[in-house]
């Protein structure tokens, strides 16, 4: 029964259920959601009423697999959903706006309402999410004084533009209109943010109120302390808090209080987990203690919301960091009750049981968790360096300058940029190559002639001693390996930020080489495929023995006939790899680091591969391939059916608490 086609069945099975809660109800004009102070509650149609939501990103989860988790959603008991939207998403590059397929954030927000889910949006501009510069474009940063999240003219111009784009389309959404959406955040967890800008807050209040209503129920979002509600909150926004299981729950509804004393008992996000970082153990967090938690806060009235419900994957280069600088993984499971690749889990069940004690559950069969096949081994061959690419990753050529320019001055938002120069004289011993501020934002690889040194590490590795004589290339591959999403430091720059010195003198003349990996993987594709050469004997051997120039690597493998409903869902690990990037067909699936783990396995959605012909796998290799000098048999990933993101860690830092 495990099949796709099950799922379909399942899901056909449900609709005439769900459709009848979504139809029929009222009429648009009749359709009120607002909230009785008297009796410190939401009233819907006049009703009682009290939401148990769960959120998703949409942004986290390809199109194909909306309804499916939606459904399972729904089958768990909850009546509504809470979303973000992330600007950054859909206007990549100003005025360019991104709204069809994955970015279709209208059909979205429509499909749940046909599945008879209501809708809690939270537009931003900001959101956090554990996403890239908590959902802002990088290009504001363009304008290297502009001052994020407050009254800044600068960035209020920006954000009053994205408004008037996005908030005419949600608001024939709006449950009064007809739509599911009943309540609307404001910005996000502001008290947390240091700019306690009162004005910011009340452009984005009148700036809701015009374009979506005065009859919408605006909120706002803090941490269950009084010092993040003091700057978090304004009059006419009603105050939300957030806190996760193991919290004082008297105490934290207490702090609510203390700003509204009448009103619904609002928790907007009760943490179901919470999200990694490289180098540090995987998150869990007990499924007892969620349970109890939820249902003390249930018996006591509140309304909940269990952030995540469903965490997704952060595909391509779109996971944030936290400081002191730590990136988030590919994976964005956040220990949910459904896994990053939807899977029902214990905790699901756990948490359904409860609802059932409070509210009633859709009747009927729940989707199954999708089927995964291991699709096997698959022997990779290198082609070209990133040096010998640069033709191809940068066809226009680079940009000159005295001294080094950001990511966001050459207009490269996202992966790598090489930077190049030349030794200005010989250094036949060990010479420190520095970066003394702290510039290089997030690692850079470093080479010369070609041959790999080393590798600086923000926060963590500052100088590196290399060798070479006058007039040697010298190269950093700079990585961007994702924007602080929380706190003061999310005006995040990319690239060399500073000067780098090479024996204390400063390094100048550079060659500025912003690199579209994106362009050149699609469009490269069937050139590359045809090559020679790769992973055998010593062809892949670069530098000292325990690294490899940065480089790429190539396969192709074929989904296995006979056998029905593939492709199905999989997973790719990196035997023997250290750290990069992977395409699949010219999909971005996201970074792999298994040297530092906790993640090990990259999930692989079925709808990227393919059964009409070779899928084509590309790898970014960084710092070490497995298969310089082992011959072909050791240049491999594996697909596998099961997915591995609690691994060992090579580093442990603590953890950002942002309560």
């Amino acid at each position: 029964m495990d099949t796709p086609g099950v799922v379909r069945i399942f899901s056909l099975l449900l609709v005439p259920l769900l459709l009848g809660s979504a139809h029929g109800l009222h009429n648009a004009s009749q359709r009120t959601f607002e909230i009785d102070y008297s009796h410190n509650r939401f009233l819907k149609d006049g009703q009682p009423f009290r939401y148990i939501s769960g959120s998703i990103h949409y942004f986290r989860v390809p199109r194909m697999y909306w309804k499916d988790r939606l459904v399972k959603m729904k089958m768990a008991g909850l009546n509504a959903i809470q979303m973000y939207v992330a600007w950054n998403f859909h206007e990549p590059q100003p005025g360019q706006y991104l709204f069809t397929g994955d970015h279709d954030v209208e059909h979205f927000i429509q499909l749940a309402h046909k599945l008879g889910l209501l809708v809690i949006l939270r537009p931003g501009p900001y959101i956090c999410a554990e996403w890239d510069m908590g959902g802002l474009p990088a290009w504001l940063l363009e304008k290297k004084s502009i001052v994020l999240r407050s009254s800044d003219p600068d960035y209020l111009a920006s954000v009053d533009k994205w408004l008037r784009v996005l908030l005419p389309k949600m608001k024939p959404l709006l449950y009064q209109n007809g739509g599911p959406i009943i309540s609307v955040q404001v910005e996000n967890e502001y008290g947390s943010y240091s700019a306690c800008d009162y004005t910011y807050l009340r452009f984005l209040q009148n700036r809701f109120r015009s374009y979506l209503g005065e009859k919408v129920l605006l909120f706002t979002t803090d941490g269950a302390h009084e010092r993040f509600l003091k700057c978090g909150t304004l009059q006419g926004l009603y105050a939300t808090v957030d806190f996760g299981a193991g919290t004082n729950i008297t105490n934290a509804f207490l702090i609510q209080r203390k700003t509204e004393p009448k009103g619904p008992l609002v928790n907007s996000e009760f943490y179901t987990g919470w999200l990694d970082h490289w180098g540090q153990p995987h998150s869990v967090v007990s499924t007892k203690a969620v349970a109890s938690s939820l249902q003390d806060m249930l018996a006591r009235g509140a309304n909940v919301n269990l952030y995540m419900f469903m965490g997704g994957t952060n595909f391509a280069y779109w996971n944030g960091a936290n400081t002191p600088y730590q990136a988030q993984p590919t994976s964005y499971d956040y220990d949910a009750p459904l896994s990053e690749a939807g899977d029902l889990t214990e905790k699901y069940f756990a948490l359904r049981d409860v609802i059932k004690k409070f509210e009633k559950v859709p009747e009927g069969p729940i989707p199954p968790s999708t089927p995964k096949f291991a699709y096997g081994k698959v022997t990779l061959k290198k082609l070209k360096t990133v040096q010998e690419a640069l033709n191809i990753l940068c066809p226009f050529g680079p940009i000159k300058s005295i001294y080094p320019l950001t990511f966001v001055q050459v207009k490269q938002y996202f992966g790598f940029v090489l930077y190049r120069t030349t030794l200005p004289q010989n250094y036949s011993s060990p010479t420190p190559l520095s970066s003394p501020s702290n510039g290089v934002h997030d690692r850079a690889y470093v080479s010369v002639n070609g041959v790999l040194q080393g590798v600086l590490e923000r926060n963590t590795v500052s100088t590196l001693n290399i060798t070479g004589k006058a007039g040697d290339t010298l190269d950093l591959l700079v990585e961007n390996m994702g924007r602080v999403n929380y706190g003061n430091a999310i005006n995040d720059f990319k690239g060399l930020i500073s000067n780098l010195t090479l024996n204390s003198s400063i390094l100048i003349n550079w060659e500025i080489f912003p690199l579209d990996t994106e362009n050149a993987v699609r469009s490269s594709l069937e050139a590359w495929n045809g090559r020679d050469g790769g992973c055998r004997d010593k062809a892949c051997a670069h530098g000292s023995s325990n690294l490899t120039a940065p480089a790429f690597y190539v396969a192709n493998f074929s989904i296995p006939r006979g056998i029905p409903d593939l492709p199905r869902d999989t997973f790719i690990q990196f035997p023997g790899w250290t750290k990069g990037q992977v395409w699949i067909n010219g999909f971005n699936l996201g970074r792999y680091w298994p040297a530092r783990g906790p993640q090990v396995t990259l999930f692989v959605p079925q709808h990227i591969l393919l059964t009409a012909g070779p899928n084509t796998v590309i790898v970014l290799e960084l710092e070490r391939a497995p298969c310089r000098d082992s011959g072909p048999g050791q240049c491999m990933v594996e697909f596998v059916d099961k997915p591995v993101i609690s691994g060992a860690q090579t580093t442990n830092r603590l953890n950002a608490d942002r309560n």
